[in-house]
């Protein structure tokens, strides 16, 4: 008997306890013919597969582990159309998805240009449109994503660049529900290393994507020369400590959230804005999540929402000497009158 290759097996069992808690969940359709069970429906996944290292490795995990536990798995691939040949690639991994098995297979095309934010968030929010809208297309309650403990130090260190709070240091969530579907990231505690070396092991051959490397974009820069220069000052545990920071900082930020999610509650007014007495008697570091998440609930959009626009909500409570009212993103108007701050 072939013995597994050790990185083979290390995404294999990554994909098996991701799927173990997010790959339980049934498909909303009546069941295929090939249910094993008459009546049952199985659970389908989606890989989004750019034919990366990350993303190959976890894909040929998820079409391995998959079937073994019931669930359906098919793959998106999106050509963003930023590269010349970038549609004869995302063929070219869509051919080899339905070559190993992967049902339904999807190439989807996005557009980028006209986008709000820079260059990469651009494409990001065009790829997790195009998953997600993939996924309720095809009945798939999850989309696997290639990210590795790499891509989490560095989301860490772009984090700290930027003066992030914990909100950002808590990095890529492990799961996060867009639309309805949950985004996984299996390979979080898997390195980059051993993504190419699963797919060498398995002959694979992944694609390199040159943006990775173009010194233009802030995480190419920080992949190839500041990760790299903290590691040899710091030796190479620093990387998985800087992942095992995001995920200490997104347990507490997870409880902090619960709790001014209660306090939310509670500021409420009948007319639908908050109560000052209630938001002056909080921990500001409460009432600053408070006011995040009611901004959030006015329309305010999560990417343009600043930590000024939180320190302005702020002023009128802690601050107010009859100033007028502040804009949050979107023209959306927060303005004092007595006890109350309300919108409009």
């Amino acid at each position: 008997m072939a013995v597994l290759a050790a990185p083979v097996a290390a995404v294999r069992l990554a994909v098996r306890r991701a799927l173990d808690q997010v790959g339980s969940a049934p498909i909303p359709d009546p069941p295929a013919a090939t249910d094993p069970v008459p009546g049952t429906r199985r659970a389908r996944v989606l890989v989004a597969c750019s034919g990366g290292a990350d993303s190959l490795a976890l894909a040929a995990a998820a079409v391995f582990v998959g079937p073994r536990q019931g669930v359906d798995v098919g793959l998106v691939t999106v050509d963003h159309g930023l590269q010349a040949g970038s549609a004869r690639r995302a063929r070219a991994v869509a051919d080899w998805a339905g070559r190993a098995g992967f049902a339904p297979v999807e190439v989807a095309t996005v557009e980028v240009a006209g986008r709000p934010g820079g260059p990469e968030a651009a494409a990001r929010d065009a790829r997790y449109e195009a998953l997600v809208s993939a996924a309720h297309r095809h009945r798939a309650g999850t989309v696997l994503l290639g990210h590795t403990r790499d891509d989490q130090a560095e989301t860490v260190l772009l984090a700290l660049a930027r003066g992030a709070g914990p909100r950002g240091l808590a990095g890529m969530p492990a799961v996060r529900v867009l639309d309805g579907i949950a985004l996984c990231r299996p390979l979080l505690d898997v390195t980059r290393a051993q993504t190419r070396a699963a797919c060498a092991a398995l002959d694979l051959t992944p694609w390199d994507d040159p943006h990775n490397t173009d010194p233009s974009y802030a995480r190419a820069r920080v992949r190839s020369d500041l990760l790299p220069a903290l590691v040899e000052a710091l030796g190479p545990g620093v990387v998985g400590n800087l992942a095992r920071t995001a995920a200490l900082v997104a347990a507490d930020t997870a409880a902090l959230d619960a709790l001014a999610a209660d306090h939310l509650a509670a500021a409420r007014d009948p007319a639908g804005g908050l109560r000052v007495a209630v938001l002056a008697a909080l921990p500001a570091a409460l009432r600053g999540r408070v006011l995040h998440a009611w901004a959030r609930e006015l329309g305010a959009a999560p990417a343009a929402l600043s930590h000024r626009h939180v320190e302005a909500l702020d002023a009128l409570v802690t601050a107010w000497r009859g100033q007028g009212p502040t804009f949050l993103p979107g023209g959306i108007r927060v303005a004092r009158h007595g006890g109350h701050l309300g919108a409009g």
